[in-house]
Formats: C-alpha cells, sequence, structure tokens
C-alpha cells in the first residue's frame, strides 16, 4: 500500500465554489518523485470553472492551483534533475503515459492519458491535489527548474498562462523578429502574449472591445499599437495586415471580423476556452487561405525552454500577490476580469494547518 502523508490547504467541497481550509493525504515522496515546498501559487481562469463545477469534472473536494512555485524539500533515489534547495515550477500537466506518439515528440499536453496537477485522476483512481496547499508531491518530468534570477512570486503564471501564449506564437511561426502579431483580449494570457512577442522581436497589435485599455498596451506593456474591435473604420483599416492573431478571450464573441484582419495564409489560434459555439463565416478562411487552429498550454520541453527564454528576457506576469484567507474574493473578483493581470496566493506566508 503506497505510504501517503498528511497536508493542509484549501478546497472547494461543492459547485458553490467557496474554499476553506482542509487537510488530505500525498503520496510520500517515490523514487522518480519530487516534492515541493510551496512558496506562490498564481489563480487561473481554469481554477474558477473546475471549482464552480462549469465543465461538469469536478472531484469534490477540490484543492485547485497548477501554477505553482516552490523549494525542492525531497527527491527519490532515482531523480535526476533535481536536487533539495532547487527553486522549481509545477504548471497545469502533473503525468502523462509517456508512451504515446505525442509524449515520444514532447507534446505530452495532447496526451490522452495526462493527468492535471489539479483535480485531475491519478493511474490508481484517486484525485490530484493542486498548489493552494503546503505541498505537492510530482513526477521530476513534470517538474521544471526556475532560474535563480526570476521573481518567484512573478513566476507561476508562466507556467500556465505563459507556456499557452508561448507556444502559440511558435505554433504561429511568429517567434522570429519583424512578424506582425496581433493579441485579442489583456487578461492574464493577453498580457504575457504581448511581453513574449516584444521579446522576440514582433510588432503587436492589442485588440479590444474598448478603447480602455489602450494606454495600457501600449505605455506599459510595450504594444505597438492598439484596435477597438467593436470599430468598424478601425477594423475595416486593419483588413489583411496582421500575420497571426493569439486570442485569448474566453467570453462568447464574433470571430469572423477578426479573421478577416489576417494576411494571405494568415493564422488565428484559440487559447481562450469559449462555452458558447462560434458562429464562422467560411469565406473568412477560404478567401485568402487563412487558418483557424487551437492550441492548450504546451509540453514539459517547450515549458522549460518558455521559463529560461523568460529569464533570459525579463518576462514576468504583472500580478496581486493575496494571502490565502483572501482567496474567496480574489476569485470573485477575476470572475468580474477585476485583475492587473494574475492573482498569486503567497501560500507560505499566509497557510496555516486547518484545525
Amino acid at each position: 500500500m503506497e505510504q501517503q502523508r498528511k497536508a493542509y490547504g484549501w478546497a472547494a467541497r461543492d459547485p458553490g465554489g467557496l474554499l476553506s481550509p482542509f487537510t488530505f493525504h500525498v503520496r510520500e515522496n517515490g523514487d522518480e518523485d519530487v516534492t515541493l515546498k510551496v512558496l506562490y501559487c498564481g489563480i487561473c481562469h481554469t481554477d474558477l470553472h473546475v471549482i464552480k463545477n462549469d465543465w461538469g469534472n469536478a472531484r469534490y473536494p477540490v484543492v485547485p492551483g497548477h501554477e505553482i512555485v516552490g523549494i525542492v524539500i525531497s527527491v527519490g533515489k532515482n531523480v535526476q534533475k533535481f536536487k533539495t534547495g532547487d527553486s522549481a515550477g509545477v504548471g497545469f500537466l502533473a503525468g502523462s503515459c509517456k508512451d504515446c506518439s505525442n509524449c515520444q515528440e514532447g507534446y505530452e499536453n495532447y496526451c490522452p492519458k495526462s493527468i492535471s496537477t489539479s483535480n485531475g485522476i491519478q493511474p490508481d483512481g484517486s484525485t490530484t491535489f493542486g498548489g493552494f496547499a503546503d505541498i505537492v508531491v510530482v513526477n521530476e518530468d513534470f517538474v521544471v527548474h526556475l532560474p535563480d534570477n526570476m521573481p518567484l512570486d512573478k513566476t507561476g503564471p508562466l507556467l500556465c498562462a505563459g507556456i499557452t501564449v508561448y507556444s502559440s506564437i511558435k505554433q504561429l511561426g511568429l517567434n522570429v523578429p519583424g512578424k506582425h502579431l496581433g493579441v485579442v483580449g489583456l487578461g492574464g494570457l493577453g498580457h504575457l502574449a504581448v511581453k513574449f512577442a516584444k521579446a522576440f522581436g514582433s510588432k503587436v497589435t492589442v485588440i479590444s472591445t474598448s478603447s480602455n485599455k489602450k494606454n495600457e498596451a501600449i505605455e506599459h506593456l510595450g504594444a505597438d499599437s492598439f484596435l477597438v474591435s467593436t470599430d468598424a473604420e478601425q477594423m475595416k483599416a486593419a483588413i489583411g495586415t496582421l500575420d497571426g492573431i493569439i486570442n485569448t478571450v474566453s467570453a462568447h464573441h464574433q470571430i469572423t471580423p477578426l479573421i478577416f484582419l489576417l494576411k494571405t495564409f494568415g493564422k488565428m489560434v484559440l487559447v481562450g476556452g469559449t462555452i458558447q459555439p462560434f458562429e464562422l463565416l467560411s469565406f473568412s478562411l477560404i478567401q485568402g487561405g487563412r487558418t483557424l487552429a487551437g492550441s492548450l498550454i504546451g509540453g514539459m520541453r517547450d515549458t522549460q525552454e518558455m521559463v529560461n527564454f523568460a529569464a533570459e528576457h525579463n518576462v514576468a506576469a504583472d500580478v496581486e500577490v493575496v494571502p490565502i484567507d483572501y482567496v474567496n474574493t480574489a476569485i470573485e473578483r477575476l470572475g468580474k476580469g477585476d485583475v492587473k493581470y494574475r492573482f498569486v496566493v503567497d501560500v507560505a506566508n499566509s497557510l496555516t494547518p486547518a484545525l
């Protein structure tokens, strides 16, 4: 029988999504495992959907959190990549089959047997508990090294939001200087898309439904231009100007006008998950040979590459750091879009054992 150790964190018990202190058990560090003391954990929109069972897959109690930054406190005897004291991170993935073609090619994120860090199903049928907790135990292949110069409180969101946009930019072939990238939406994903694209040397246009974020996009994040998608004249003038578009919006919206912004053979990649189906004018793709694609986080090879690139180019998330007892308010604010641009829970300094 697998040995277990006590852990504590905050969990949701039902679709109301309210989090409260929770004591549970995780497996003891195995031969290929790394145990992290959790320092910080970002709050992703996915966490909000899962704890409220919006997608119908919640396995209560749910301990959310998959943007985890911590310190290695234990390593298994077969672990080769980490030692105690290392700064390390865990993102959305906690496991995969390692044998399918996707895993063999470095795309564990598309493995049909992938295991999510929170609310995932492990081979023994038990549920994974995420980073709103004092410790996490993960196979070393799903842990990334964090370079010494990275600000740990601003690094967690890179492990989900960051890799999502980074891998999408690579998928578009826009990780070369001189390309013109459109970024739809300026939230947790969008602001990092702007930062990574500028670090790659791209020209960036932020696309939003209103002009309220124009100064923020250009003056703070370094975007080159701003396009209001509800302004018919602006949209008309921008037709055929973009090499690619990263669409980060998770709310229902019209995508056909956005597709017309692409040049011939341009691509739009969807990374924001919407529940309602899109209405799509097929000729927006046919005319110009354009492509509409999707992308899901990234594999472990690309995640480590992204972290190293971020460290080299000083790419970090803009965050609001909060204590664990503020997490329900933070989630409520996140649902209203009231954050610039990512909440991060200061787990180590605010989490205490449940009584």
